[in-house]
């Protein structure tokens, strides 16, 4: 069962995707609000991978994938993006993120993406 580190400024993003995830086989290990935190749980859990909104207060998302790819080389994650962040998702990806899903999410396009990116 892959672990699932959920990171969103938003309570009820977290709460779609956890929600999709776990219905399909998936572990939860955390949730964070933001990318200093989210950097912290991703050294504390180890999760299999992420999902990770771009735009949050304190750190975003591309800072956050910094960090962690900084941390850890070989982490997978995915961006999280609302519509027209077209830009931001490829410097997301620049920075070493591995796929994207757009809000609002889709359950069969997040689980492809996951599945996909953990191969």
């Amino acid at each position: 069962m892959a672990k699932v580190l959920i990171v969103d400024d938003a309570a009820f993003m977290r709460m779609m995707i956890k929600d999709i995830l776990s219905k399909n086989g998936f572990e939860i290990v955390g949730e964070a609000p933001n990318g200093i935190k989210a950097v912290e749980l991703y050294k504390e859990k180890r999760p299999d991978i992420v999902t990770m909104d771009i735009t949050m207060p304190d750190m975003d998302g591309i800072e956050a994938v910094k960090a962690i790819k900084a941390f850890d080389a070989g982490a997978k994650v995915i961006m999280c993006s609302a519509m027209g962040q077209q830009s931001m998702v490829m410097d997301a990806i620049r920075a070493g993120a591995r796929d994207f899903i757009v809000k609002p999410f889709q359950a069969d396009r997040v689980l492809e993406a996951i599945k996909k990116t953990l191969g």
